[in-house]
């Protein structure tokens, strides 16, 4: 396997094709599969300390007895699953019945994918992210499932209506710009208009709804849709491998830390969990590089428990 193409998609910037021939080429043996666990083992271990660079990575690869030591507890690699199911809907006129495949994508922490629909829209997905959609778009409206962020260019088209289901809400559009957070795990959901119009509203019932024009965005609080101006552009800068963030608790950034590099962060020191941050970084320029940033307004230290992969901030 061509090494350039493994990192591309360990720095999550290889395309769909390119991470279905990672996953062919690992399911085609146990060789193949350990292979590419130990290359992540490396990468993970080689981010989390704040390398990047592959130069630093090839050096590492060398030093054998160093990365048996030091890396040997390093979570596993999970591959970016897309799989393909036959699902139950009722279409037509006359209510028949008729199985649509649907692909579902999940992404990985510390990933993110860019796909082009069926119609030609195109998507966005972050990490920690699980999307259905149909192989073709078939019915009077282009449906999705989305548990987690994503952000979508839709095509336009009238007679066509584009719905996003969440866990709590649906979000319509004709053709727009947007983005949509709903983590169904963290009971989050907010959606973001760049471009166009679309009405996010509870399923089955328009009456519980809201307009989005540009500029605008809604988050569901104590069960109530509240409309604001977008005051930041820089946090849907994720697409591009940027964490950015504007007054936010210190508690939110770390769980967004989490879903980053997939590990378990404790707030020992709850003093500091309201205290509110601004700032961006790389996602790729590692955890201890992120906390080291944060570290400049906030007075806390933290420590990585290697047996479980925790780390407690103090």
């Amino acid at each position: 396997m061509d090494k350039d193409l493994l990192y591309r998609f360990f720095e999550g910037h290889a395309s769909l094709e390119d991470m279905k021939v990672v996953k062919e080429w690992a399911d085609a043996s146990e060789e193949n599969a350990g292979l590419l666990r130990r290359e992540r083992k490396l990468f993970n271990a080689m981010i989390l300390a704040g390398h990047s660079r592959r130069t630093d990575i090839q050096r590492m690869r060398n030093r054998r007895n160093y990365f048996i030591r030091e890396f040997l507890k390093i979570a596993s690699v999970i591959v970016i699953t897309v799989s393909v199911t036959a699902v139950l809907f009722s279409i037509g006129k006359d209510n028949e019945d008729m199985y649509l495949a649907m692909q579902t994508i999940t992404v990985p922490a510390g990933q993110r994918v860019n796909l082009d629909l069926p119609d030609g829209s195109n998507v966005w997905l972050n990490a920690g992210t699980k999307m259905q959609y149909p192989v073709s778009f078939m019915t009077g409206k282009r449906e999705v499932i989305l548990d987690g962020e994503a952000y979508f260019e839709v095509v336009h088209n009238e007679k066509s209506p584009f719905v996003v289901h969440t866990s709590t809400l649906d979000v319509e559009v004709l053709g727009t710009k947007f983005n949509v957070e709903a983590y169904s795990a963290r009971k989050i959901f907010e959606t973001s208009l760049m471009e166009g119009k679309v009405k996010v509203k509870l399923p089955h019932d328009d009456k519980n709804s809201v307009v989005l024009v540009p500029n605008q965005k809604t988050t569901l609080i104590d069960g109530r849709l509240v409309v604001s101006k977008i005051d930041d552009y820089n946090v849907y800068r994720w697409k591009e491998g940027l964490y950015c963030f504007r007054n936010k608790p210190f508690a939110d950034i770390i769980k967004d830390l989490e879903k980053y590099y997939d590990l378990s962060i404790q707030m020992d020191k709850k003093e500091i969990a309201k205290v509110a941050l601004t700032g961006k970084f790389r996602i790729s320029d590692g955890l201890d590089y992120a906390l080291r940033v944060l570290q400049n307004d906030v007075a806390f230290t933290y420590q990585r428990n290697r047996d479980n992969d925790v780390i407690h901030i103090k």
